[in-house]
């Protein structure tokens, strides 16, 4: 067994390195754009006379580093050949993510809205998948330049973690469909010109078939944007919508009639992977910068590297980002040697730990650094209030832990759910 990172993929890492250094950096560094990621980050990037949401310079620069990349042949690195793509795998991922995320916050990649030089493109990828005809060839160049993008309306208000049962309905009226409800925690919809909304079309509550995904225009008559849902890491582009009657065609149903939960089923285990190695790869930041201010920072006369109450703290974590960088590996191995549902355990294990991880390496780094440690004018109060979030938003850790105890107890099995195919 080989445990190093395949020569082709760190020949890549380097070049994503001086890509980074010649083309990003100093974007990142002209005209102020510094403001988005010094310790006035979180107020550059808000707009607080409209209501919290994203600066618009702020979300200007991420487009811009974007097509920056597209132009360099890296933002689409993880698709098919075909699409612009270099068919990077679930382990080139997992590697390329960490690795970026290890390098602290930056134009080069910033977890708070996804943003990577290396997209992360679900909504591209469920296209190719599950798209029909007509929607690819009016969605996939669109999405794959970073030109258009539709929300994601799972979540309800009433029901959180299980999607399984939806108080928002769907009927059929000839060629059109009537959609009534209500979603929250749709990121993105506040520039989004549509959102792919679940809607139960058959089936009763609890059934995993019998939700339809619809792309609906937000335009739409009756589809009203609520509220914008202010968090522990502002700007907020997270809104709860409301929608009255609205009609949406046929042809708007995406991945088949009842078969929208499945669907997205298919790529959560690839998106969480994902996650996870980017939770470790802040975490690894978190440590790296600790372990240098140690090092240097010498009160009542010795370095406070000396001291076991900071080293075996940092000892401790980092051995647990050993041990989970092993098991990521070896899970996205996995996925992409024998299917994306075939070891869906270990997915989980790795999401809720690298998270909770995260977490726990961040409150040390503010400890370590003592109260600059605690000050905005380092990154570890926003690495711990970012990923703090995804110890609930990518499947809280106690509906992973549950799906892991599903596998333990026989009560589950590793393989795709119904009407998904493995990939």
């Amino acid at each position: 067994m080989n445990f190093d990172i395949p020569e082709k993929l760190q020949s890549y890492l380097d070049e994503l390195d001086r890509f980074i250094e010649q083309e990003i950096k100093p974007l990142e560094e002209a005209n102020d754009n510094i403001r988005f990621f010094d310790h006035r980050r979180e107020d550059a990037r808000t707009d607080w006379d409209r209501n919290g949401l994203p600066n618009e310079d702020w979300e200007a620069l991420l487009a811009q580093a974007k097509r920056v990349a597209d132009a360099a042949g890296h933002y689409r690195y993880p698709l098919p050949e075909e699409y612009g793509g270099s068919n990077g795998t679930n382990l080139d991922m997992a590697v390329i993510r960490e690795h970026l995320a290890t390098k602290g916050l930056g134009l080069h990649n910033d977890l708070q809205n996804e943003h990577s030089i290396v997209g992360n493109n679900v909504g591209l990828l469920l296209m190719i998948e599950y798209g029909t005809d007509e929607q690819k060839a009016e969605w996939i160049d669109a999405l794959a330049e970073g030109r258009a993008g539709f929300a994601f309306g799972i979540t309800e208000p009433e029901h959180g973690s299980d999607a399984t049962h939806m108080e928002t309905v769907a009927e059929r009226d000839g060629d059109e469909w009537i959609i009534n409800g209500a979603k929250t925690w749709n990121t993105g919809i506040h520039k989004a010109k549509h959102d792919l909304i679940f809607a139960r079309t058959s089936g009763k509550a609890g059934d995993g078939n019998g939700i339809t995904a619809f792309l609906t225009p937000t335009n739409s008559e009756g589809f009203k944007v609520e509220e914008m849902l202010w968090t522990f890491n502002m700007p907020t582009d997270h809104g709860r919508v409301s929608m009255d009657n609205v009609r949406v065609p046929h042809n708007s149903i995406f991945g088949g009639e009842g078969r929208g939960l499945a669907v997205v089923q298919h790529f959560f285990n690839e998106n969480r992977i994902r996650q996870a190695a980017s939770s470790l790869g802040a975490a690894q930041f978190c440590i790296n910068e600790s372990i240098e201010y140690a090092k240097h920072r010498a009160p009542f006369g010795k370095p406070l590297s000396s001291n076991q109450g900071i080293q075996f703290p940092l000892v401790e974590l980092q051995t647990q980002c050993e041990m989970l960088r092993a098991l990521i590996h070896k899970t996205a191995w996995q996925m992409d040697t024998y299917g994306a549902f075939s070891v869906s355990d270990k997915v989980s294990m790795c999401n809720y730990w690298s998270n909770r991880l995260c977490c726990e390496a961040a409150d040390r780094a503010m400890q370590v650094h003592g109260g600059l440690g605690y000050s905005r004018h380092k990154p570890f109060e926003h690495i711990y209030r970012h990923h703090r979030r995804y110890r609930i938003t990518e499947g809280a850790e106690e509906i992973q832990m549950r799906r892991v105890a599903g596998y333990l107890f026989g009560f589950m099995n590793q393989r795709a759910p119904k009407g998904v195919k493995e990939s």
